[in-house]
This record gives C-alpha cells, sequence and structure tokens, in this order.
C-alpha cells in the first residue's frame, strides 16, 4: 500500500514539529514519520526537555535557591531522591507529548508510527512490527535529528557506562561519577550529579572549555563547578575504560587512573541517519552522520529538505524550530522565513549561561574597538533576594557608535535575560537604549542599566581622540 502527501516530514523534534505544522497551515497534505514512543523526537524524550525538567527539580528539591539564606535548611539524602526526580520528568515530558499530538490532530496531520527508509528519493517505508507501507511525496524534509556519538573505548552498557540517553535509565546517582567530554552536555549533566551529591570528575582533551562562549563567563562556570565539588581535568584524553562489579577505571593518555562507580560518555552526537538509507534517496551523510544543504535547507536532491541538528550547527532546539518552518514555507513558495541573525544560546549548567553577540575574543581578533560593561547580581537588589550572589551580566558594545555587540550572562534566569540584549541587538540598537529606559525594579532586567552605565562611564573617562575618531572615519 502506498500512499501520496504534498509533505513527508522524517522526525517530530523541534524541527520536524514545526515543519509539519507549518504545511499543514499552508493547506497541505502532511504526514509525519516517527519512531513508537517517540513523538517530539530526542527534545522531548531523552534531550532538552528532560534534562531541563531534571536540573529545575534537581534544583527545587535540594533547596539550591537558598543556599545563601541563613536560615537555608539543610536538604539531606540527596542521592536517594532520583527516583522523585525522574518521575518529574516523566511528568513533564507526557504534557508535552500530549501537547505535540493535539498540534498534530488539530492541524490535519497523519502520523506515520515506524521506522523510516528510503526506497527511491521520492518513497519513504515505514516499517513497523514486522508490517511495512510505503509513503511518497513532493517533498520529504529529514528531521531526524541526532543520537549520542558512539566510541569503541566506550562500550556502553546503560549501568557502569552509560550516556546522554542513558541517564533516565539510572536507578540511582552515582557515588563518584568520570563525565568524559567538557562540551555542553557534559557540563550540564557534570553540575547536575554534582549539585545531587556525586563527585564528579570532569575530562576533556580540549584546554578551555567552551571555547565559543566569552571567557570571563567561562572562567565564572569553572569556578563554580569547583566549588561544588567538580574535579576539572582538561587537556587530558581517555584512552580506554575498564568496567567490573564494583565500577569502572578510566585510563588516560598520560597513563592516569581514575576510579569510579560509573562513567558517563558525553563526547559529541551524530546525525541519526544510519537506518534512513540514504544511498536509495540519492545521498550521503558526512562522516559524523550530518547532511549537507544549501540556504533553503534543500539537499543534493532539491525536492529532500533537511533541517534541525541532523545539518549541525547550531544544533540548538530554538534554530532547528525556525529551519523547519522556513525549509517548508521556501519549499511551497510561501514567504520563509528571514535569517536567523543573531540568535542567542542557552546553556542549562548551574548557574545557567546565555549569551547573544561577539565574545570578546572575537572582537579582539577582528580588530573591532569596543568596551565592556558589568553589572553583579551581587549589587542589585533582585539578586540579594533570590540569593544569587555571583551572577553577573556583560555588555560589550562598539566604542564609536555604542552599537551592542554582545550580551553575556551567567547566574539565574540567564536565558529568560538574554531577550532583552537580543531584541536591541537585532533593532540596532546601542548600549545607550538601556540608560535611557525605566526597567521594574527590582529586577534582573535592570542589570542591563548598571551595566551600560558602567560601561559608558568608562568612554567619558577615556573618549577616543578626535584625531583618531577622523583617521577611522576616512
Amino acid at each position: 500500500m502506498r500512499q501520496h502527501f504534498d509533505l513527508l516530514v522524517i522526525g517530530s523534534g523541534p524541527a520536524g514539529h514545526h515543519a509539519a505544522i507549518q504545511g499543514a497551515k499552508l493547506g497541505k497534505s502532511v504526514a509525519l514519520v516517527e519512531r513508537p514512543k517517540c513523538i517530539g523526537g530526542v527534545c522531548l524524550n531523552t534531550g532538552t526537555i528532560p534534562s531541563k525538567s531534571l536540573r529545575e527539580a534537581a534544583i527545587s528539591l535540594t533547596g539550591y535557591r537558598s543556599r545563601n539564606q541563613p536560615d537555608a535548611p539543610h536538604r539531606g539524602g540527596r542521592r536517594a531522591m532520583f527516583p522523585d526526580l525522574l518521575s518529574r520528568c516523566r511528568s513533564v515530558i507526557q504534557k508535552e507529548v500530549d501537547v505535540y499530538r493535539a498540534q498534530f490532530a488539530r492541524n490535519g496531520v497523519e502520523i506515520l508510527t515506524g521506522v523510516a527508509e528510503f526506497v527511491d528519493p521520492g518513497t519513504v517505508a515505514i516499517r513497523h512490527e514486522g508490517r511495512s507501507i510505503e509513503a511518497s511525496a513532493d517533498f520529504i524534509v529529514i528531521a531526524c535529528g541526532t543520537e549520542p556519538a558512539k566510541s569503541k573505548q566506550f562500550p556502553v552498557d546503560g549501568r557502569r557506562i552509560f550516556d546522554a540517553d542513558g541517564v533516565y535509565g539510572l536507578e540511582c546517582v552515582p557515588k563518584t561519577l568520570i563525565v568524559v567530554g567538557g562540551g555542553v552536555i557534559g557540563l550540564e549533566y557534570a553540575s547536575i550529579f554534582a549539585l545531587l551529591g556525586s563527585h564528579v570528575t570532569l575530562l576533556d582533551g580540549r584546554a578551555r572549555l567552551l571555547e565559543f562562549v566569552d571567557g570571563e563567563i567561562v572562567e565564572a562556570l569553572a569556578y563554580h563547578l569547583r566549588d561544588a565539588g567538580v574535579t576539572l581535568r582538561l587537556g587530558e584524553t581517555v584512552a580506554r575504560v575498564e568496567a567490573d562489579a564494583n565500577g569502572v577505571t578510566a585510563i588516560t593518555e598520560s597513563n592516569k587512573l581514575l576510579r569510579a562507580e560509573a562513567v558517563l560518555y558525553a563526547a559529541g552526537r551524530q546525525g541519526a541517519t544510519a537506518d534512513l538509507n540514504l544511498a536509495a534517496a540519492g545521498l550521503e551523510a558526512d562522516s559524523r552522520g550530518r547532511l549537507e544543504v544549501d540556504e533553503r535547507y534543500r539537499t543534493a536532491v532539491p525536492h529532500i529538505l533537511a533541517a534541525g541538528d541532523v545539518i549541525g550547527f547550531p544544533s540548538l532546539a530554538s534554530t532547528s524550530m525556525e529551519q523547519g518552518r522556513s525549509a517548508v514555507a521556501g519549499a511551497f513558495g510561501a514567504q520563509g522565513m528571514p535569517s536567523l541573525g543573531a540568535f542567542p544560546y542557552g546553556i542549562y549548567t548551574i548557574p545557567e549561561i546565555s549569551f547573544v553577540g561577539q565574545t570578546e575574543e572575537q572582537l579582539t581578533a577582528a580588530a573591532i574597538p569596543y568596551e565592556v560593561g558589568i553589572a553583579r547580581y551581587r549589587e542589585i537588589a533582585r539578586g540579594n533576594i533570590v540569593g544569587d550572589e555571583s551572577g553577573r551580566l556583560k555588555l560589550a558594545f562598539h566604542r564609536e557608535t555604542e552599537a551592542l555587540l554582545g550580551v553575556h550572562i551567567v547566574g539565574e534566569g540567564a536565558t529568560e535575560l538574554v531577550h532583552i540584549g537580543q531584541a536591541v541587538m537585532s533593532l540596532g540598537g546601542t548600549a545607550r537604549y538601556f540608560v535611557d529606559q525605566v526597567f521594574n525594579y527590582p529586577t534582573f532586567a535592570e542589570c542591563y542599566k548598571v551595566a551600560a552605565l558602567h560601561g559608558l562611564n568608562k568612554l567619558a573617562q577615556c573618549p577616543v581622540p578626535a584625531a583618531e575618531r577622523k583617521k577611522r572615519a576616512a
């Protein structure tokens, strides 16, 4: 049996979800292929939503936000809380899945349950429980997302050695944990498990953490991780791991032996394209399972589009949504989405990090004259109210035009607070905008005014000489 649709979407994560809904809004017949019990893809089931739910539950149940208050209650037995935390995560996941299903039903998107595999460039076979159906479409969107990277040195068994997807199969928090990989995922879980009472050692082969993040913000995060008991071993590569009944031994390239109850392997992700039989569609993925697309998200086969994490950078749920929507709008001749421009990053470590625009390192490398202004949470009433005395917000702006170039935040509410700076930057605003506006008091938003005043006062103290301004203008 073969069905034909205007649009067929493979994967229901952020990119696939928004691609399917966009097609339906344009009046097209749309089908979406997803594996059993995986509506929402990795994002809802093992990635973004579970990890952020686990983080929030851990913060709540451990009393983290009241840690600096003199009458804060002592919370013991943190490791015993894990079943409660997972229960909270499952509740959130189910609610989000229900939302997705309701949206698909309301918009007439047909869900085809099973594993997708190309038969030819225009046809996909969907296999489920020994049966197979075929579906063809005028346009096909590949939005299958990613899966944890595999390594022969790390034989994942889900108990002693587990990856990010295996976190939610654990029965308890390990007393000691080695995290291999200092990227976003590794750091997020390292901070969560440390908060839950695990003694964490994090290894990464690079000399510094998060090279794409502003150096000062990374230094602040590293301080917090160490203060929480995380041991950072940077510049160290794990050669192999050996598991036994009592735990795991990691042997580094420098011949160090590290012993722990378990190992979390978080050294990146790869496109989940292995089962798609891309060759039958005339496509080929790169060494990490990713697909190359043009500015309209078209692959080498023009009627096959790809969006989301499977196409690589920036691999954010927020940008994947827009990619999926834009790809389908462009395919059917509707007005596509504008360029993503300056989009924000959110890193849900403890404390969280968020930024938009250029870092100091990037501005320095590009020889752009800039100044920075900083607001520290301990100087903001809201920071003292919520007990975050170490957070900070940093603005980077052009010394001559005062144009806002970057916003970098570490601390409570960073991922929400950054959007104020994003809006001002996207509209071509300057640092002076924040000085001229009134912000609610007491709020973290007040940090923008304090940081802008701090930076602009520096310009007043050290203005650009007139001769230099004329030289640059010429």
